[in-house]
């Protein structure tokens, strides 16, 4: 059995991180929209106005925000209810993954690897200038109940493969039926929208749209991240990670659905297929806070000796070098005590 960092957790009572509510509407606190569609989606345009059911998967936008050593992700669209996937990826810290590796941590029936690499020499590769350090995906459907849940599911995902993850859920649709989890990440979708690309192909843009998928993800929780500027690629795809759809942000400028992931190189297309969040202030205060109780103590000393030399795939590489020994060590002793 694989070791995990993260396990499966309930539902909770609240998705509230201070003056943000995650429940799949944008405040205005997260501004502008730093990338808008530009491409009318070829998984269906959602025409039920639901907050949980959808008949149509499409990213309009992204909004972003960094609070508290939060990230916050705000994917304006719809996500449709036959457990289509919103794939997003995370360039956050030195290294990681350009082209998306099969060695990859087992998570949600092994999706990254799907993705990755088969044994040919293939696989999902990034822009030049990103290489994913972690991974995050939301689904929702109708499941055996005959209602319908969400589910989370995320991994880190080190250069040379491996990495430790985990999942949450099912949850629901809206502020009631938002995942949380006792570790801090937080999802919660709201299908409503019945906007987005319309009018034909690759007519208009998503920027009047301001309901779907949000999403908080604690910075601590990306081993190795201390502060910097944040890249994120995403994309809907197929039930199985296994179909790349053409609704990828910042905008493919036209075209069909990619297909296969492996097959896909986003180098090769104009333009950027990410947007980058400015965090030069700084992100989480507590990096070395392994267990995530707000405290750098005895706890998080205990765990970082018992992975001493280890590539810090179960936590500890505070520096993102590949290694867990005495940089990351001082890294822990200088921040000890209550996170600021």
């Amino acid at each position: 059995m694989r070791p995990l960092m993260f396990i499966a957790l309930p539902l909770l009572a609240s998705s509230a991180f201070g003056a943000t509510v995650v429940d799949g509407s944008a405040e205005k606190s997260y501004g502008a929209p730093l990338a808008v569609q530009n491409t009318q989606t070829q998984f269906g345009d959602s025409n039920l106005g639901a907050i949980g059911l959808a008949n149509g998967s499409e990213i309009d936008s992204v909004r972003a925000k960094i609070e508290g050593g939060v990230l916050f992700l705000m994917f304006a669209g719809n996500l449709e209810s036959n457990f289509n996937k919103l794939d997003i990826f995370i360039d956050a810290i030195p290294g990681g993954q350009n082209r998306v590796l099969g060695t990859n941590v087992d998570v949600d029936f092994n999706a990254i690897n799907r993705m990755g690499d088969n044994g040919t020499g293939n696989g999902l590769t990034f822009d030049a200038a990103f290489a994913a350090d972690f991974f995050f995906s939301f689904t929702g459907g109708v499941g055996g109940s005959a209602a319908y849940e969400s589910y989370i599911n995320f991994a880190t995902m080190p250069t040379k493969g491996a990495g430790v993850g985990g999942y949450a859920g099912p949850g629901g649709s809206g502020l009631a039926g938002a995942i949380v989890t006792k570790i801090g990440f937080s999802a919660a979708i709201n299908n409503s929208n019945i906007l987005g690309v319309i009018g034909g192909t690759d007519v208009g843009d998503g920027a009047g749209v301001s309901t779907g998928v949000e999403i908080a993800i604690p910075l601590s929780q990306i081993p190795g991240y201390v502060s910097g500027d944040i890249k994120v690629c995403a994309f809907v795809n197929g039930g199985g990670h296994d179909y790349l759809s053409n609704q990828v942000l910042a905008g493919l400028g036209g075209g069909a659905n990619l297909g296969e992931p492996r097959a896909v190189n986003f180098d090769f297309i104009p333009g950027d297929q990410f947007i980058t969040i400015a965090n030069g202030g700084g992100g989480t205060p507590c990096p070395a806070d392994l267990n995530g109780d707000t405290f750098v103590d005895a706890a998080d000393l205990a765990s970082l000796l018992n992975v001493w030399d280890s590539n810090g795939s179960a936590g500890g590489d505070l520096n993102g070098d590949g290694i867990v020994d005495a940089a990351d060590l001082a890294i822990l002793l200088n921040v000890w005590g209550a996170c600021a």
